[in-house]
C-alpha cells in the first residue's frame, strides 16, 4: 500500500481542491498520486482474490472456473 505521508497528502489536496481550487502542478501531483493509490489498490485486491477458494456447504470446491484459471496461471 502506499505510505501514510502519500495517503495524507492525497487528503490534503482533496480537501484543498474543495475549498480554494489547486494550482497545475497540485492537479498534476493529484493526478500522479491517485492513479499510484489505484495501482497499489489493485494489486492488494489481486492478490487477495488469487487466495481464495470457495467452497459450498457441502464440502465442494465451487471457485469459479476464471478464479482458478487465473490462480493457475500466477503460479507459473
Amino acid at each position: 500500500m502506499l505510505s501514510k505521508q502519500k495517503l495524507s497528502r492525497i487528503n490534503e489536496l482533496a480537501k484543498k481542491s474543495k475549498t480554494v481550487g489547486l494550482t497545475a502542478a497540485e492537479r498534476e501531483e493529484q493526478q500522479r498520486l491517485r492513479q499510484e493509490y489505484l495501482q497499489a489498490f489493485r494489486k492488494v485486491m489481486t492478490d487477495t482474490l488469487h487466495s481464495v477458494k470457495i467452497i459450498d456447504p457441502n464440502g465442494n470446491d465451487v471457485t469459479p472456473k476464471k478464479l482458478k484459471e487465473s490462480q493457475k496461471r500466477r503460479l507459473h
